[in-house]
């Protein structure tokens, strides 16, 4: 069994920086794409940012020049650092694995539980 762990959630004022964190745990061989997700309340859930196990990079428009993902693949770790948050950046934040290979199977669309990001003044 492999599972994903967010923290890193909480309140911040308008202008202000959170840092997510996500960290899988199980037998784990190789995490192949890692990303963020967020859903706001009486939204779809809407993709953040990924980065594939080689590094590359793909944000949403929205939150191009703001946020910044990075992962460790020795660690097994992705995170999320948000600069200049806004309120339409309050939601849940998951983290995602496309597929996680350990050695006796292959798990596909991973999802953590969530942390909530609020930004309110």
């Amino acid at each position: 069994q492999v599972q994903l762990v967010e923290s890193g959630g909480g309140l911040v004022q308008p202008g202000g920086s959170l840092r997510l964190s996500c960290a899988a745990s199980g037998s784990i061989f190789r995490i192949f794409t890692m990303g963020w997700y967020r859903q706001a309340p009486g939204k779809q859930r809407e993709l953040v940012s990924i980065v594939t196990s080689s590094g590359s990079t793909n944000y949403a428009d929205s939150v191009k020049g703001r946020f910044t993902i990075s992962r460790d693949n020795a660690k097994n770790t992705v995170d999320l650092q948000m600069n200049s948050l806004k309120p339409e950046d309050t939601a849940v934040y998951y983290c995602n694995a496309d597929r996680i290979s350990t050695g006796y199977r292959t798990y596909r669309e991973v999802w953590g539980q969530g942390t909530l990001v609020t930004v309110s003044s």
